[in-house]
């Protein structure tokens, strides 16, 4: 069973959860200014929270240690449930936020794009065909893993397509930095909204 303690202030949270596979402490601030303080055991997961961080402007620290001498897969996921978990809990009731945003993102040849509605309804679609099935130790097929659980957790629609690319560390580097930046636009506060934007006024 996993012990989880939750704190929220203003438009950032942390929350602390342990289990039998993972350790995690985590904060993350909506409305930071891109630094990050990543510590994991999953060294190419580091790199892409680095960017995450950085391309959308938040402030995230992440302490986070695993069973990876079983594989990545449980901390990579775990990290995904609780950075979803502080960014519901950090966005509060919503209210005056822009909710969608949809950004395409090149890294060399590769072209990423990330279209994300705050929705309160958690959906995940992914188009995703990557030239090798790692990038050094880090298996591909835990990036679907992360984003689906982040958006679950976060209750967020999110569908993630790379268009193309031949290298995989830039496909999946591209995700990221479109994932940072749509989060950021969506998350943005509009000053012409009045309470939450949705007709049927909560989300």
């Amino acid at each position: 069973m996993a012990e989880q303690n939750k704190q929220a202030t203003g438009r950032q949270a942390e929350i602390a959860r342990k289990t039998n596979e993972t350790d995690i402490r985590l904060a993350f601030n909506v409305d930071g200014t891109g630094v990050s303080e990543i510590e994991t055991d999953v060294p190419f997961l580091n790199h892409m929270l680095d960017l995450f961080t950085k391309h959308g402007q938040f402030d995230l620290k992440v302490d986070a240690k695993g069973d990876v001498d079983i594989d990545d897969h449980h901390t990579v996921e775990d990290i995904g449930i609780c950075l979803g978990q502080t960014l519901r809990e950090a966005l509060g009731d919503k209210k005056g936020i822009k909710r969608y945003a949809n950004v395409f993102i090149p890294m060399d040849e590769a072209l990423a794009q990330v279209a994300i509605d705050i929705s309160n309804r958690p959906h995940l679609e992914y188009r995703a065909q990557y030239p090798s099935a790692t990038v050094g130790s880090f298996t591909t097929e835990l990036v679907h893993e992360f984003l689906w659980k982040f958006a679950l957790e976060a209750r967020i629609t999110l569908h993630v397509i790379v268009h193309y690319g031949h290298n995989t560390h830039h496909m999946v580097e591209a995700v990221f930095k479109a994932l940072g930046r749509a989060l950021d636009e969506a998350t943005s506060i509009d000053p012409r909204v009045q309470g939450v934007p949705s007709t049927k006024g909560v989300l």
